[in-house]
């Protein structure tokens, strides 16, 4: 503890900032999973599921664009605690009897959380920035990787705690207890958290929350595209397909994301390790490099499922390939977005970035319920290689130096 104590202040600010991300993390991928085993258990069909998360993603491209704003006005503390304090009611609300869990109230309360979740993580990220040195890329690469790594892998925890809670206690019981948990966290983050971090010199007006930067623009685009390709299949068509073609329980799909997930989180931890990044590094080679690469794998995959070539042992290597690659895009792309943003009022740029994030989401999420139902999931798969094929070509416009 004395160590602790003896730390220096910006490391404790990003030690606080950390530790609230990732327990804010644990909730909303159990959250995520129990959403979908306990309604997939009722009988709801996979576009049905799907629109369960709607408002969670319509709600998280709003809030990256007004959240940046209010990070920029207010303080990132204040928007990181007001995200907190949504996720508990979001759950809370949605501790209710069963027979209240109509589709309608779900969509609201998951509205909710997207809420809470894109507040959360646009202060996170957007933190590191005012933590971090200028020109010390190297030192902003490990810790943007290191935050956004273990948060990955605590998503997957997440998803592993909700298969868990389900098969343990009731859907209300599991939503009661992580409730509780993170009202613990937010009241220490209230007392924890600096009063004036990321708050910007110069008071943006709201019409400043559309990034004016040609370089932010381009990395959001691509963005959109990448995580479009990811939740494409990976969000309801792939547990729903686990669980339909392999017969598995709740338990043995919410155990196998988490790893997933995990192993993803750790693989974007270590991604300074495998990019060495300098002033020389072209930004927009390594992108297009490492989509280019991500397009081969999903490609195979896709193949794969379609003439059922080895379905099992094709779906799973093919998966696990796919988590490594995809860590990697991830990760320098949530480096870049906070290198080039600007230093005051880093949360207008960052929230912008994550709103094209959010919709990327969106898209994916609506097309693979709507999809998987009506095709299935090669289909799913090719129209990821779509999107991870545009990444890589929107990508060629970055930059050619950091």
């Amino acid at each position: 503890m004395t160590r602790l104590a003896n730390l220096p202040a910006d490391i404790k600010q990003y030690l606080i900032v950390t530790g609230n991300y990732w327990a804010f993390t644990l909730t909303d991928g159990a959250l995520r999973m129990l959403v979908v085993l306990h309604f997939h258990a009722l009988g709801y069909s996979p576009l049905s599921i799907a629109m369960l998360f709607l408002f969670y993603e319509i709600f998280g491209v709003v809030t990256n664009l007004v959240g940046g704003y209010l990070g920029a006005r207010l303080g990132l503390n204040k928007t990181m605690n007001i995200g907190l304090a949504i996720q508990v009611a979001a759950l809370f609300m949605l501790a209710v009897p069963p027979e209240w869990l109509s589709v309608t109230y779900v969509m609201l309360a998951q509205a909710l959380s997207g809420i809470a979740k894109d507040l959360n993580k646009m202060s996170a990220k957007s933190s590191i920035k005012m933590l971090v040195a200028s020109g010390q890329e190297g030192t902003l690469f490990k810790w943007v990787a290191i935050l956004t790594g273990s948060k990955n892998a605590l998503k997957g925890v997440g998803f592993f705690l909700g298969g868990l809670l389900l098969t343990l206690m009731s859907f209300k019981g599991a939503m009661l207890t992580m409730a509780a948990t993170l009202l613990v966290v937010w009241c220490f983050s209230i007392y924890a958290i600096k009063n004036d971090l990321g708050k910007a010199k110069n008071k943006p007006k709201f019409n400043e929350i559309f990034s004016k930067s040609s370089s932010i623009n381009i990395l959001s685009a691509a963005r959109l595209f990448l995580f479009g390709a990811r939740d494409v299949w990976f969000v309801v068509a792939l547990p729903v397909f686990l669980s339909q073609a392999f017969d598995w329980d709740h338990w043995t799909v919410g155990a196998f994301l988490a790893s997933w997930v995990i192993g993803y989180g750790a693989v974007q931890s270590f991604a300074p390790k495998i990019i060495k990044l300098n002033k020389q590094t072209s930004p927009s080679a390594e992108t297009v490099k490492w989509a280019s690469l991500l397009a081969v794998v999903t490609l195979a995959i896709a193949l794969a499922i379609g003439f059922e070539w080895a379905v099992k042992p094709m779906l799973i290597g093919g998966l696990m390939l796919f988590g490594v690659l995809f860590a990697i895009n991830s990760s320098l792309h949530s480096y870049l977005i906070v290198s080039m943003a600007d230093a005051d009022g880093v949360s207008l740029d960052v929230g912008f970035y994550y709103m094209a994030n959010a919709m990327g989401r969106l898209i994916g999420t609506v097309l693979s319920g709507l999809v998987f139902q009506l095709y299935g999931l090669a289909a799913c798969l090719a129209i990821s290689l779509l999107f991870i094929v545009i990444t890589a070509l929107i990508s060629t416009k970055l930059p050619k130096q950091i």
